[in-house]
């Protein structure tokens, strides 16, 4: 028989359990709260580095908050960097369109000739000087009477911010000649002698100057005939804003362990 005197009094301690409780849960509450941002901080890493590789001529960067040393600030929008300043697409399209505008107006003989053709391509301007009016047939070197026609290009492209890349076509027939063994040393040399003729006229700075040979591989207009084949001879000049992705610095590759440096022509 248990008396009343050996009876336990309720413990005043049971409220720490609860309190104990509490902290564990608050403590746990943090260490959710914590990963959660460091997980937002390393995807925005992520973004980040994404953002960068990808910036330039087709590049995610911010139109209205600018950016510093060529690089480019995302909000999502696509831009162009062109050295400290971020162009906008529209401003891009707006400069290119009214390039063209200029062109075809100082141009219109030689276009209402077919010598020259002036349209939009995927990577921008695109300015045909058309074999037919502007080399003789196996020669690299420009006809004396084309020279105008190439001053008043350069004049143009002198006020422009963009690069140019001068691309040297052919159609589909085999060159054999002493000067040339192929239609990709006559389509390279033909870029080549169109970008210094555009360099001795101060049309655009060297740094912002390139020339490439493409053979019969880029036709715009079929082989089979006569007229397509016309077409297919041509030297493009494209004008173009100017990429700044750098895969050099893109960081490891996973197959090889180390990125390749990139070079033109290599």
């Amino acid at each position: 028989m248990i008396r009343p005197a050996d009876r336990r009094r309720p413990s005043q301690d049971r409220w720490l359990i609860s309190y104990a409780d509490f902290i564990t849960l608050l403590f746990a509450v943090f260490v959710v709260l914590y990963a959660a941002s460091q997980a937002n901080k390393k995807q925005g890493e992520v973004s980040e580095s994404i953002d960068s590789a990808f910036s330039a001529l087709s590049i995610f960067s911010g139109a209205s908050r600018g950016a510093k040393n060529g690089a480019a600030v995302s909000d999502g929008s696509l831009n162009v960097v062109m050295g400290e300043e971020v162009l906008s697409p529209a401003k891009v399209k707006d400069d290119l369109n009214r390039l063209d505008r200029e062109l075809q107006q100082t141009l219109s003989k030689q276009v209402a000739a077919h010598s020259v053709s002036i349209q939009m391509g995927r990577d921008g301007l695109v300015i045909s000087l058309r074999e037919a009016g502007f080399f003789a047939s196996g020669s690299a070197t420009p006809q004396p009477q084309t020279l105008d026609t190439l001053r008043q290009i350069a004049a143009s492209l002198s006020r422009t911010p963009y690069d140019l890349r001068v691309e040297g076509h052919t159609d589909n027939i085999p060159i054999h000649t002493t000067e040339f063994n192929s239609n990709w040393e006559l389509s390279t040399a033909r870029a080549t002698s169109i970008a210094r003729t555009m360099l001795d006229l101060k049309a655009i700075p060297a740094d912002r100057l390139s020339a490439a040979g493409y053979a019969e591989f880029h036709p715009v207009a079929g082989n089979d005939t006569a007229e397509g084949r016309a077409q297919n001879r041509r030297v493009d000049l494209v004008v173009m804003p100017r990429s700044n992705v750098n895969f050099s610095q893109a960081g490891p590759s996973p197959s090889s362990g180390s990125w390749r440096k990139i070079t033109d022509g290599n």
